[in-house]
């Protein structure tokens, strides 16, 4: 079934490898550190209607 799914990862490789691709996977572990603080809001802004 991933065949059909995900046939391959070429335009994931692509996209990872431009300069407009942002990783945010350590903004969960950033954010996680203002749980039950005083600074415990954040504000992340993204386009509207972004994904």
């Amino acid at each position: 079934m991933g065949i059909y799914l995900n046939p391959g990862n070429d335009g994931f490789r692509e996209s990872v490898s431009s300069q407009i691709y942002v990783d945010k996977t350590g903004l969960a572990a950033c954010t996680n550190e203002f749980i039950n603080t005083e600074e415990k809001f954040i504000c992340i802004s993204r386009p509207r209607r972004f994904g």
